[in-house]
C-alpha cells in the first residue's frame, strides 16, 4: 500500500523481527534465552527473504505499464527494506559479539579453529573421522547444485580450482563440545576447515569462506491480489521464473571481491543477490543449544503446562462438554485435551463420524494416530488437508494419502483459497438422536507447536454453533456453495460484514453519547476496508484498543490530529517467551458485550480468501475468564511495546503498582482458577 494513511507490510514487518532483535539485546532475558532470539530472528529473516523480498524482485521484472496497476514501486521500496535489514544485521552480529563474551562469564566458551589447543585438535581429529562422509564435495565447474538453506564452504586452493563443501548440520550437531576450559564448543563449520586436507587432498587450501544459499519459496500472488485478472497477468508476465531460483546468498564478509565473482559466475547470481554476513550463518541452529551448566538462570524457568481443571479428570468428554462449554489456553494447559477428545472420539461405540481440518500436520502425533485409530475401528473420518500451507505442503499431502488409503474421505486445496480454519466436529449418537461437537481454536492441531504459541481452544456442544460448523464442513465436502449460518463468523462469506457491521454499530453508539469500545487481538493487520473503519471509530470518539504481534498497516493518529475528547488508537505488541497467536474480538455494544475467537486476522487474504472459523462466546464463565486473559495482555508494561506511526517499539509505559508481564500472569491465573476449582 503505497499511501500515506497506511503502512507498508514488510516495512511494518521488519519492526516486528526487530521487536525479536531488542529481546536478545534485553539484558534481562536469560543469557542462553538470548541466543535463541537470535535463532527466531534469524529464521525469521530466511523466511522473509523466501517470500517477501522474492516476489518484490519478480515484480520488477514484469512490465513497467503492469508494474503501474500493483500501485506499488519495487525497486525503491526494495532498496528501503534492503537498507533496514543490513542495519538490523549489523546489530545482530554486534548483539552477538556481546553475548558470546557473556557466556565467557559462565564458562561457556566457542572457540575457533584457529584457537584449538593439540588436545582438543587431537579429539576433533578423531570426530571428524565420524562426519566426513556427509561432507559433500561440489566442484565450481560442474554447475553444483546447493540446496536450499544449506551451509556451505567455499574453497580456494592453490592450483586455481575452487570447491564447495557442505557442511553436514542435518546429520549432526552443528555445535561440538569437545575437551578444554569449562564448557567449550567449536562450530562445525571450524571442524570442517579443520580438515579440509583431507577432503581435497589435491592442492594446498589457499583460503576458505562460509556461505549460505536461499531460494525463493512458490509465489503466491492471492495472498496480495487474491483471483483477480491482475494476478493471472502477473503468472503469466512471470512465465519463464524458475521456482527455487536463487533469492540470497549469506557470505563472509571478509571474502575478497575475486572470491564472490567466482561464486555468482558459478551459481549463475547477481550481484544484487549477495549478501554479507558474519562468520558464520544459519544462526536458526541456536534453536538446539541447551544448557551445559548446571546454572538455571541461564534458560527460563520450566513452566510445567497445566492440566485443564475439567477435562484432565473427565471420564467422560463428552458428557462434559455437553453439560457446558470448555475453554483451553495454549502453552498454559496441556495439548492433551485437545488429543484426549479425538482419542475419545476414536474409542467411543457411540461416534458415528469424526470430521477435522488441518492446516499444518506433525510428522507424528496422538492425533494422527487417533484419526487411525477411528479408521480402524470402522468411523467414518472426513478431513480436509490444506495443501497448500507454505512450507508444510509435501508433508500434508503425504498424510493425506495416508489418511486415504486408510479409508477416510480425504479433501485436498478448494481451487483459490485455503482451508486456515482450526475446526473439529464429532457426530455422536445420543437416545436415537444425533448430537454434535465441536472445537474451535485459533491454532493448529500440533501438539509441537502448542508449547510455543499461544493459542485459545473452544470446546461445545452448542447446537447452533455444531450446526453452523456441520454447514462450514458440508461446504468444504462440495456439497453446499454457501453455508448458512447462525452464528459462527466464516470467512469468505460473513466475518467481514459481521466485524463492519460491528464497528459501525460502535460508532453510532459513540454518537449517541453511549460508552462505545473495540478491542482486538491479533497476529497481523493489513486489511484497507477494516482499517479505515477503525480510523472512523476513533474519529467518532470510539476507544480502539489494539494488540498486533507482527506487522500493522494503521497509522495512529496523535492526540491533535484528532476531535477534542478522541483517544489516540493504541497498538501494542507482545514479544516474549512464547509466540503470541490467539485471535479475540471485542466490541462493547452498549453493554451487551460480543466476544469472537477464531482463526482470522484481518487482513484481506483471512477475510476475502481463505476458509476461516470465529466462535462467539456465549458462555457467560468463559467469556469472564477469556477478558481477563485479556486484561492482562492490555496491561503488560514489561515486554509490550507500542507500534506508533513512527515504528521507535518502545516499551509501554503504564502507572502501576506492581509491573505486570502478561504471559506469567496469565499462567498464575489459570493455576489458581485450576486450583480453586479444584478444592
Amino acid at each position: 500500500m503505497d499511501n500515506e494513511d497506511y503502512k507498508d507490510r514488510d516495512i511494518s514487518w521488519l519492526f516486528f523481527n526487530e521487536r525479536v532483535l531488542l529481546e536478545a539485546n534485553n539484558p534481562t532475558t536469560p543469557l542462553l534465552e538470548r541466543l535463541k532470539f537470535l535463532a527466531i530472528f534469524s529464521s525469521n529473516l530466511d523466511e522473509f527473504f523466501k517470500v517477501r523480498i522474492s516476489q518484490l524482485r519478480q515484480l520488477k521484472s514484469v512490465d513497467k505499464s503492469l508494474r503501474k496497476k500493483l500501485i506499488s514501486k519495487p525497486n525503491k521500496k526494495l532498496k528501503k527494506v534492503l537498507r533496514i535489514i543490513d542495519e538490523q544485521q549489523q546489530r545482530f552480529g554486534a548483539i552477538m559479539e556481546t553475548i558470546f563474551k557473556e557466556l565467557l562469564k559462565e564458562d561457556i566458551h566457542f572457540v575457533t579453529n584457529e584457537e584449538v589447543t593439540s588436545e582438543q585438535k587431537a579429539f576433533l581429529n578423531t570426530y571428524f573421522k565420524n562426519i566426513a562422509a556427509d561432507c559433500e564435495v561440489f566442484t565450481t565447474d560442474k554447475n553444483p547444485k546447493l540446496s536450499d538453506g544449506g551451509l556451505y564452504l567455499f574453497i580456494a586452493q592453490a592450483n586455481d580450482t575452487y570447491h564447495f563443501v557442505k557442511i553436514p548440520t542435518v546429520q549432526h550437531n552443528r555445535f561440538v563440545e569437545i575437551p578444554g576450559n569449562g564448557h567449550s564448543f567449536i562450530f562445525l563449520d571450524d571442524v570442517v576447515k579443520m580438515h579440509l586436507n583431507e577432503l581435497l587432498p589435491q592442492g594446498a587450501i589457499e583460503a576458505s569462506y562460509a556461505i549460505k544459499l536461499s531460494r525463493d519459496a512458490e509465489l503466491y500472488l492471492e495472498d496480495d491480489f487474491g483471483d483477480t485478472p491482475l494476478a493471472d497477468q502477473i503468472y503469466d508476465a512471470l512465465h519463464q521464473r524458475k521456482s527455487g531460483q536463487p533469492t540470497r546468498l549469506l557470505y563472509d564478509a571478509n571474502m575478497p571481491e575475486t572470491y564472490k565473482k567466482i561464486i555468482r559466475k558459478t551459481l549463475d547470481i547477481g550481484n544484487i543477490d549477495l549478501f554479507p554476513g558474519g562468520r558464520y550463518h544459519n544462526l536458526s541452529d541456536f534453536f538446539g543449544f541447551n544448557n551445559p551448566t548446571d546454572n538455571p538462570d541461564l534458560t527460563y524457568k520450566v513452566q510445567v503446562p497445566l492440566p485443564h481443571p475439567i477435562l484432565s479428570k473427565t471420564k467422560d468428554f463428552f458428557a462434559s462438554i455437553a453439560e457446558k462449554d470448555q475453554l483451553v489456553h495454549f502453552p498454559y494447559q496441556s495439548f492433551d485435551a485437545v488429543e484426549n477428545f479425538i482419542v475419545a472420539a476414536a474409542k467411543d461405540g457411540k461416534v458415528e463420524h469424526i470430521k477435522i481440518s488441518l492446516y499444518r500436520i506433525a510428522k507424528a502425533s496422538v492425533l494422527t494416530d487417533a484419526l487411525l485409530l477411528a479408521l480402524e475401528n470402522g468411523k467414518k473420518v472426513t478431513i480436509f488437508v490444506e495443501a497448500k500451507a507454505r512450507f508444510d505442503e509435501k508433508n500434508n499431502i503425504e498424510w493425506g494419502k495416508i489418511f486415504e488409503d486408510k479409508g477416510a474421505k480425504v479433501f485436498f486445496s478448494i481451487p483459490n483459497i485455503k482451508v486456515h480454519s482450526k475446526i473439529a466436529l464429532i457426530e455422536r449418537t445420543e437416545s436415537d438422536s444425533l448430537k454434535r461437537y465441536a472445537y474451535i481454536g485459533t491454532g493448529n492441531f500440533n501438539a509441537k507447536t502448542s508449547s510455543i504459541y499461544c493459542d485459545h481452544g473452544l470446546f461445545t456442544a452448542h447446537p447452533q454453533v455444531t450446526g453452523d460448523l456441520n454447514q462450514v464442513f458440508s461446504t468444504l465436502e462440495r456439497h453446499l456453495i454457501i453455508p448458512k449460518l447462525k452464528r459462527l463468523l466464516v470467512s469468505p462469506f460473513n466475518t467481514r460484514n459481521v466485524f463492519l457491521q460491528s464497528i459501525e454499530n460502535e460508532i453510532k453508539n459513540s454518537k449517541k453519547g453511549l460508552p462505545a469500545k473495540i478491542t482486538a487481538k491479533m497476529n497481523s493487520l493489513e486489511d484497507k476496508t477494516m482499517i479505515d473503519a477503525l480510523y472512523r471509530a476513533n474519529e467518532a470518539g470510539v476507544q480502539v484498543r489494539l494488540i498486533v504481534r507482527g506487522f500493522s498497516c494503521l497509522i495512529p493518529n496523535s492526540a491533535n490530529e484528532l476531535p477534542t475528547d478522541c483517544e489516540p488508537i493504541l497498538i501494542t505488541s507482545i514479544v516474549d517467551r512464547y509466540l503470541e497467536h490467539g485471535r479475540i474480538y471485542l466490541f462493547h455494544n452498549n453493554g451487551d458485550e460480543k466476544m469472537y475467537i477464531g482463526s482470522a486476522d484481518w487482513m484481506t487474504r483471512n477475510l476475502d480468501r481463505r476458509i476461516e472459523v470465529l466462535t462467539p462466546i456465549l458462555d457467560s464463565d468463559i467469556f469472564n475468564e477469556l477478558n481477563d486473559i485479556l486484561k492482562l495482555q492490555l496491561n503488560d508494561s514489561v515486554k509490550a511495546r507500542v507500534q506508533d506511526a513512527d515504528d521507535t517499539n518502545t516499551l509501554v509505559s503504564l502507572e502501576q503498582e506492581k509491573p505486570i508481564r502478561s504471559q506469567y500472569a496469565i499462567y498464575e491465573y489459570l493455576k489458581m482458577k485450576g486450583e480453586t476449582l479444584s478444592s
